[in-house]
């Protein structure tokens, strides 16, 4: 597991972490100055504009190139190596989800397609009609997750179940399941984690009590 924190877009963008679209990795280009991906997607380009944001696994990426059956987007190196980003396989399904625009709905809750970690999926188990989804996320991170709370899990917004030693645990519903890749994903897959803003925000508020001294 990896801690970092990955800025891809720089335009200030927000998203919601409900995904508009289940998209395909086409294919993916690699250099020593980074990567270039071709993603298929039909809805999230609908009115798309090259420049625009698309948080792909919850990494907000920039459109450099759109064409009738996908977008184009330039990855640099840090994120290739903090994020799943790097390890996605051509054919593999990627979550997808547009930058939030003046008079949207926000469903979920703030993103900044900024990931926070990489966590792995430590179980998945059968719940009902649902799926208990257990992770295991960086140390760091863990103090920024409450019961009950919010968490962006490779780009969708999901409510923290329950905390356990190494992590969280999130419930699934059928719904979620359905238009995410989370259907597919199983025990031992890498996650994209961003935590909560406010609880970053909170924490930051709170070293200016005690003199700016770090709260772990």
């Amino acid at each position: 597991m990896t801690f970092c924190s990955v800025p891809e877009c720089g335009n200030g963008e927000v998203f919601t972490g409900l995904i508009a679209e289940v998209g395909t990795l086409i294919a993916i280009e690699r250099d020593a100055a980074g990567a270039r991906l071709w993603v298929g997607a039909d809805g999230v380009i609908a009115d798309a504009r090259e420049g625009d944001s698309i948080a792909v696994e919850g990494v907000c990426l920039t459109v450099s190139e759109i064409s009738a059956d996908g977008f184009e987007a330039e990855v640099m190196n840090q994120t290739l190596e903090l994020t799943t980003i790097g390890e996605i396989e051509v054919g593999s399904a990627v979550n997808l989800e547009p930058a939030l625009r003046a008079g949207d709905r926000l469903g979920g809750h703030i993103v900044q397609g900024h990931i926070d970690g990489v966590g792995t999926i430590a179980s998945v188990e059968p719940d009902g009609f649902a799926r208990r989804v257990r992770v295991e996320i960086p140390e760091p991170l863990r103090r920024y997750t409450v019961e009950h709370g919010s968490i962006g899990l490779n780009g969708v917004s999901l409510t923290v179940s329950a905390l356990t030693e190494t992590g969280l645990e999130v419930s699934l519903i059928p719904e979620t399941l359905e238009r995410t890749t989370f259907a597919a994903v199983g025990a031992g897959a890498p996650v994209n984690v961003e935590v909560d803003l406010i609880a970053r925000y909170a924490e930051r508020l709170l070293q200016g009590f005690n003199g700016g001294h770090d709260s772990r």
